[in-house]
């Protein structure tokens, strides 16, 4: 009964995954994928320049 279920299970998803499912276009994926490195290299850099300033706060306040 349980192996029944579970290939029932397989087969509804594979319906959906196959015809319910709208999958991106190739330049839709290409952008999204920029957008994401572009945003990613922005906050690394934010995050950086914030390390620099506590790194240098820090090294005043304890330099005394």
């Amino acid at each position: 009964m349980k192996k029944l279920q579970l290939l029932t299970n397989i087969e509804e998803s594979y319906d959906e995954l196959r015809y319910k499912t709208s999958w991106p276009t190739k330049k839709q994926v290409v952008k999204s994928a920029l957008l994401v490195m572009i945003a990613s290299a922005i906050i690394a850099v934010i995050i950086l320049i914030m390390d620099q300033v506590v790194d240098r706060l820090m090294h005043f306040i304890y330099s005394f």
